[in-house]
C-alpha cells in the first residue's frame, strides 16, 4: 500500500440533545434587527415625551405671573411727603336684634357617640330656625379629647329650613378618636335662605 493516501477527516462534533434545533438554512435570523427596531422606537417614544412634557411645563411657566425680575436700580427711601390717610376700618360684628335672635340658640348638640367598631365620632345636632325667615345653616362640630385638645372635626348643614321648623342632622367626624372624645360646636353661620 502506499502512503500517500490521504488523512482520514476530523470527527464532527455531534449537537447536544438540549440545544436549540438549528436554524434550516436559506432563512437567516432577524433578531438583531427586531431588537434593534425595538429600542430605536422605544427611543423615539421617550424623545417625545420628554418634548411634550417640557412644552407643557414651558406653557405653564408662561402662565404664572412671575414677580419681576430684582432691578440693579440703587435702593430708594419710601416717599415720605404723602401720608398714609387711611386707616383700617373694623367692621361692628352684628348683633342680634328684638326680632332675630342669636343663632347660637338655634343649634344644640343632642348625642355625641363615639362608633365602637372604627372609633369615630359624631354629633346629632337639632337646628331650630328662631328667625321670622327661612334660613341656610352652616355648623362646624370639633371633637375634643379628654384634655381638650382637638382631635377631629366635621361639618353639616341646612337648607331653606323655614321659621319656627327643626331640622336633626348629624356631623361625622373623620378619624379614629379616643374614648370618651367631647362634642363641640365650633362654628356656626345663619343666612337668610334663597329659596
Amino acid at each position: 500500500m502506499s502512503d500517500n493516501l490521504p488523512p482520514p477527516p476530523p470527527e464532527q462534533p455531534q449537537p447536544s440533545p438540549w440545544a436549540p434545533p438549528a436554524t434550516p438554512p436559506g432563512k437567516p435570523q432577524r433578531t438583531g434587527l427586531i431588537v434593534s427596531l425595538a429600542v430605536g422606537g422605544g427611543l423615539v417614544v421617550a424623545g417625545a415625551l420628554v418634548a411634550l412634557v417640557y412644552s407643557l411645563m414651558d406653557s405653564v411657566a408662561d402662565s404664572i405671573a412671575l414677580p419681576p425680575a430684582r432691578s440693579d436700580a440703587p435702593y430708594s427711601d419710601p416717599y415720605e411727603d404723602e401720608p398714609y390717610d387711611e386707616e383700617p376700618v373694623e367692621e361692628p360684628e352684628e348683633e342680634p336684634t328684638a326680632t332675630e335672635p342669636d343663632v347660637k340658640k338655634d343649634v344644640t348638640i343632642t348625642a355625641c357617640t363615639r362608633d365602637p367598631q372604627i372609633g369615630w365620632q359624631s354629633a346629632d345636632v337639632k337646628v331650630v330656625n328662631g328667625s321670622s325667615s327661612p334660613a341656610d345653616y352652616y355648623i362646624s362640630v370639633e371633637f375634643l379629647d379628654k384634655n381638650g385638645v382637638k382631635v377631629s372635626d366635621g361639618v353639616t348643614g341646612v337648607v331653606g329650613l323655614a321659621p319656627g321648623k327643626t331640622s336633626e342632622e348629624k356631623v361625622q367626624g373623620l378619624g379614629e378618636v379616643p374614648r370618651g372624645t367631647t362634642c363641640r360646636v365650633n362654628d356656626l353661620w345663619r343666612t337668610p335662605s334663597e329659596d
